[in-house]
């Protein structure tokens, strides 16, 4: 498990920018991602780069 073998580390859920702009708003979603405090790192993929980090 990472979390176990890198304990300093922060992990992070990349999600492409449509798929949170669609998927990631829907309030299932939105209470699951609070309920289990998950950290979002949402890229361009055609310009493999983070636009935004959300913790």
């Amino acid at each position: 498990m990472l979390e176990e073998q890198y304990p300093e580390h922060t992990l992070y859920l990349a999600v492409p920018l449509s798929t949170y702009d669609s998927f990631f708003q829907l309030p299932f979603v939105q209470s699951t991602i609070q309920l289990h405090q998950l950290k979002l790192a949402i890229y361009l993929p055609e310009d493999e780069v983070i636009i935004q980090w959300k913790s």
